[in-house]
């Protein structure tokens, strides 16, 4: 493993907690026989970030953060968070290129800070995943169901269903998504990325209808009948910085880019290009989104549940109801494939290190990925998806992102480390 022994005093416990390693070179990784297959170009990463970026949040969230925080500043609140996440992003890019392992987060705190930390950010990590994917896959059936004419319409085997002996309501549709899934990240990631990509630019070219439609109709009508009171700050400099805090979760996914570091075929350079462009390409839709629909509707005015499908409906447009409820749809797949992705990886790296059994770290023949792995993560998200739903998962993601907020720019970078493979 190349570990350093950080601690030179002290107890033996204390020195394992802080040693690091040096980064997994290619050549290591053939010589142990657990090669992931290099198959991802800069096209296929920027689908990647922007498919896991892109989530369903952005329907939802213009409509509050407008209507409690920024009004008509809403598009300044997306920018300055677009820049905070900017930040994180750039360190991402830097340490993916230089050490270009799988693991993101945990291969880089192992490498800079230690085994303790990089110990606790990979559990960290991999509690985010998992509970974000559940949540994720948890929120796809209510709306499936407004195609099959409203709440609870979906077909049985797939409709949920209460247990009153266990005081849960289950989601089949839910754990069928994330089984589905699983199956296709176990196929190979060339495939899986590829379906990625469709379902990413399906729901980019929903949101460039959205700013299309939106833009035509907002210079025709606007704000026609509505008396506009507080200017362009109605909450002040403070609401517009609030709304950025909110917002900034819309940004949370560039990161599953990094995880695949091992698997691109020209790191140093793909890697950077690709989280760049996909943040880049996210922010440019959001700031483009929250202009049309505060253009659309006033800020107060909004609905705060559906505010982009209610925008359209005020102006005489209910068939587009559907177009976006399809988009939401969309996003949230293409978020559960980049929930999903990472989390073998992360794994696998963990097993490498001597941290997790083996066989976590077993890497098919066939199709060069952590089959093994992929299913386990696969049965624990499904599993979730099934008997829990959203509030309690939200409820036990609360302190899912404290060990690793930001920590990407707490790091000591020592370039040493990092020198040669």
């Amino acid at each position: 493993m190349g570990a350093d022994e950080a601690a030179p005093g002290g107890g033996g416990g204390i020195r394992v907690l802080l040693r690091r390693k040096q980064v997994d070179s290619d050549r290591a990784r053939a010589a142990g026989g657990q090669q992931l297959a290099k198959e991802l170009s800069i096209t296929q990463l920027i689908a990647i970030g922007v498919g896991s970026t892109v989530g369903a949040g952005v329907y939802v969230l213009v409509g509050t953060v407008a209507r409690e925080h920024s009004g008509p500043a809403l598009t300044l609140s997306f920018l300055i968070a677009g820049i905070a996440a900017a930040l994180s992003a750039f360190c991402y890019a830097e340490l993916a290129s230089r050490c270009p392992s799988a693991g993101s987060a945990y291969h880089y705190s192992y490498i800079c800070v230690g085994e303790g930390v990089a110990w606790l950010i990979g559990w960290a990590l991999i509690l985010e995943y998992t509970i974000g994917g559940s949540a994720v896959a948890r929120g796809i059936s209510p709306n499936l169901a407004l195609f099959f004419g409203g709440p609870n319409s979906l077909p049985w085997i797939l409709a949920r269903h209460e247990l009153p002996w266990l005081d849960v309501v289950v989601d089949p549709c839910a754990a069928a998504l994330v089984f589905l899934v699983t199956a296709l990240l176990c196929v190979g990631i060339k495939e899986s990325t590829f379906v990625q990509g469709i379902v990413t630019v399906l729901n980019c070219c929903v949101m460039l209808f959205v700013i299309i439609a939106g833009t035509y109709i907002g210079f025709q009508t606007g704000w026609v009948g509505y008396k506009v009171s507080g200017g362009f700050l109605p909450y002040g400099v403070n609401g517009m910085l609030a709304g950025s805090a909110t917002v900034f979760f819309a940004y949370i996914g560039f990161d599953s880019v990094a995880s695949t570091a091992e698997e691109v075929r020209n790191p140093q350079r793909d890697l950077p290009l690709g989280i760049a462009t996909s943040l880049t390409i996210c922010c440019s839709l959001y700031m483009l989104v929250s202009v049309v629909i505060v253009g659309l509707v006033p800020y107060f005015a909004m609905d705060p549940d559906t505010p982009i499908s209610s925008a359209f409906a005020r102006h005489g447009m209910q068939w587009a109801m559907y177009l976006v409820t399809s988009g939401a749809v969309l996003a949230l797949c293409s978020t559960l494939m980049g929930s999903l992705l990472p989390q073998p990886r992360i794994l696998m790296a963990m097993a490498r290190d001597g941290l997790l059994p083996s066989f976590f770290s077993d890497v098919s023949e066939k199709t060069q990925v952590p089959v093994k792995s992929t299913i386990i993560t696969g049965i624990c998200a499904a599993s979730l998806a099934f008997f829990m739903d959203v509030s309690q998962l939200a409820g036990m993601g609360q302190c899912r992102h404290a060990p690793r907020v930001h920590h990407s720019r707490r790091l000591h970078f020592d370039p040493q480390i990092c020198s040669s493979r």
